[in-house]
């Protein structure tokens, strides 16, 4: 018998359909009466025949036609909404679908397996699960290891043995003492009480990580969950199940409890969950579908579900992927502008980063190198004011080795904290079942995560800071001998005047934000959890932080653009035609006053799904070959050194050449 889930006022009912030849309009009047049945004053109907509706899927939104047959326009179990006449929805009302999930309109069933163990995620590993790309299961080793921890717990209830969490209260009542025919209701109870948190639901990318990453940390065998519940956690997963989670309610310490009780709640099929099938729909009617049940959690499950730093570290794990992503292309960004701008190359010189041998300040230098460099790829422009008297550049160009390099090297200190992060185990108390016994600790307090978080933003904003600035200099016709705001006719047109306005704003916001959260620390739970990071903030900043810095580097790149044309005849380097080329693709020059906002976000998705850096990397690669003995390994100081001194004679290219094979 097939049946649907229903959709009334913000009510969710189950109708079964005896026959597939009933109509959508007799499925919207049977959902209609069971609506009034449950409402004492019949919600406001007389009968169920005055009742005018229309009736829509939730996935799409799309319209049914009330004459059509359930076998015909619906699937077994499909989410529909009965939409009544005249109501007035709500500002508050959860829509069908949640933020971004045009992004999962296009939602494929992953094939492929990513094996988890507990030991080995990557920052990349994470975003990917939580794009969708892999399902999970896990090493044989860590089944193994997950059955050990549980046996512990077993044996600790079978011998009520008094411990924190499994067979006592939580916090404050750490002390009172469950029996043991309350040890199940001991777990529901504190992950009902502990989902209170507030705020808009994380996308479902989001909360794809979050899941993700709390069952790699279960899978590491320290959290004493079942491993039947964790094999329901990850099927859970596999179909894309996903808890409504609001963003808003961690201080990060006793770890991520809010947010996590929130994740808990719709494995045990309460609360709200959302699916690629079913939209927004009451938890149980979402596992259900999927042909799913909800958790019954056993003694230390909650406990095992809620507790630990995974919203402060998924949150931080795309931070980092995303900083690295625009670091990369800032470059590529800035040595575009360079060009228009009618910069000089010679503060990339190899020599002056050799004798400050910072990684991340040697590399940058070597990517503009890679994009400048003449002699490799000849430049109209660079040649057409090779002969000038210009001994140096401003240091939003002259610099951008020593700043953009801080960036990548506090992104990649980031990420190591992050990695090692994603790795651990941050339960208390923990299990160890090589000792038979458990411990409590502080593994839960997200300091680390936190404090790395709020140094990201404040390195990764200096690449908008110092864009803004350089954005300055290409619309000011006094610095950069063009058009005043990139556009003819000025004064008829205003060009790219509030388009630098928007990256000044950006900027600005972004000095407010960069204010660490973690310096902060409020006493909570009766001053049992004295001292808390903030954690869940510093995560969430650092990603407006970055996104503000991925639009401040859209406009640059969109004003760099808008230079060339100005420039032409005149052709720049190889790389940065292409980059030019592909800008071009999707934004059309500005000849006169247009609709702006579309056009910065098309400059932004470029950005954000680094076709930039792809566009750039193979010539950036293939210089790196070149100019790299491939006669020895690449040591890191090697590496850090990148390629030939530009602009030098051959003698010296020589000279140089052999103290590189000295390292």
């Amino acid at each position: 018998m097939p049946r649907y889930t229903v959709h009334v006022r913000g009510e969710w009912l189950a109708v079964p359909c005896l026959s597939s030849t009933n109509t959508i309009q007799w499925l919207g009047k049977e959902a209609v009466r069971r609506y009034m049945k449950n409402k004492p004053d019949n919600g406001g109907f007389a009968s169920v025949e005055e009742v005018k509706f229309y009736i829509r899927r939730c996935k799409g939104l799309g319209l049914l036609d009330l004459d059509d047959t359930v076998g015909d326009a619906l699937e077994d179990n499909e989410f529909v909404e009965v939409v009544i006449e005249g109501d007035i929805m709500s500002p508050d009302f959860i829509p069908s679908q949640p933020e971004g999930v045009h992004l999962y309109s296009k939602y494929r069933e992953p094939e492929q397996y990513i094996s988890l163990d507990g030991n080995s995620l990557t920052t990349e590993d994470l975003v990917n699960l939580g794009k969708g790309l892999y399902k999970i299961k896990l090493t044989p080793e860590a089944e193994a290891k997950v059955k050990q921890s549980r046996e512990v717990i077993e044996r600790i209830v079978n011998e009520q043995t008094v411990v924190y969490g499994i067979t006592t209260g939580f916090g404050k009542f750490a002390r009172t003492v469950i029996p043991n025919s309350k040890l199940r209701e001991l777990q529901v109870n504190l992950v009902r009480s502990h989902s209170a948190g507030v705020g808009k639901p994380l996308t479902p990318e989001r909360s794809r990580m979050l899941l993700a990453l709390r069952i790699n940390v279960l899978a590491k065998g320290y959290s004493g969950i079942s491993l039947e519940t964790l094999e329901q956690v990850i099927e859970a997963f596999n179909a894309s199940c996903l808890p409504y989670i609001p963003e808003k309610g961690t201080v990060g310490a006793s770890g991520d409890l809010a947010p996590l009780s929130h994740l808990a709640l719709g494995l045990i099929g309460e609360g709200k969950m959302w699916s690629p099938k079913s939209g927004w729909a009451d938890a149980k009617y979402v596992l259900e579908a999927h042909g799913l049940k909800p958790i019954t959690l056993k003694p230390k499950e909650g406990l095992a579900l809620i507790n630990g730093t995974q919203m402060i570290t998924s949150l931080g794990c795309e931070a980092v992927e995303r900083a690295a992503a625009i670091a990369r292309q800032a470059d590529i960004v800035a040595a575009l502008t360079l060009e228009v701008l009618k910069g000089t190359t010679r503060a990339f010189d190899t020599d002056i980063h050799a004798v400050r041998p910072h990684r991340g300040q040697a590399e940058v230098a070597f990517r503009f190198r890679s994009l400048l460099d003449s002699d490799h790829h000849p430049s109209e422009i660079a040649e057409s004011h090779r002969f000038c008297d210009r001994v140096q550049d401003a240091y939003t160009m002259r610099c951008c080795p020593q700043v953009h390099g801080v960036v990548n090297d506090t992104i990649a200190f980031v990420k190591d904290i992050m990695t090692t992060e994603i790795n651990s185990a941050t339960d208390n108390p923990m299990v160890f079942a090589e000792r038979a016994e458990t411990i409590s600790g502080g593994n839960f307090h997200g300091e680390y995560p936190a404090k790395a978080l709020d140094y990201l933003a404040i390195g990764v904003h200096e690449l908008a800071a110092i864009s803004e600035r350089r954005i300055e200099r290409l619309c000011n016709p006094s610095l950069s001998e063009l058009p005043a705001f990139l556009v003819t006719e000025g004064g008829l047109n205003s060009g790219f005047m509030i388009a630098h306005c928007t990256a000044a704003a950006l900027v600005s916001e972004n000095k407010a934000l960069c204010h660490p959260s973690s310096v902060d620390s409020l006493s909570t739970s009766a001053a049992t959890e004295d001292h808390v990071s903030m954690g869940g903030w510093a995560a969430r900043k650092a990603l407006r932080v970055i996104e503000h810095v991925e639009q401040v580097l859209a406009i640059e790149l969109l004003a760099a653009c808008q230079g060339i044309e100005f420039l032409r005849p005149l052709r720049t380097t190889t790389p940065l035609e292409k980059v030019y080329d592909l800008v071009r693709s999707v934004v059309r020059p500005w000849m006169k006053d247009r609709f702006m906002a579309p056009d910065i976000e098309a400059a932004h998705r470029l950005l954000v799904e680094q076709k930039v850096w792809e566009v750039a990397k193979p010539y950036i690669e293939k210089y790196r070959r070149e100019h790299i003995p491939e006669s020895r390994p690449i040591s890191p100081t090697a590496f850090s050194l990148g390629s030939l001194r530009m602009n030098a004679d051959v003698s010296h290219d020589h000279e140089h050449q052999d103290e590189l094979q000295e390292l």
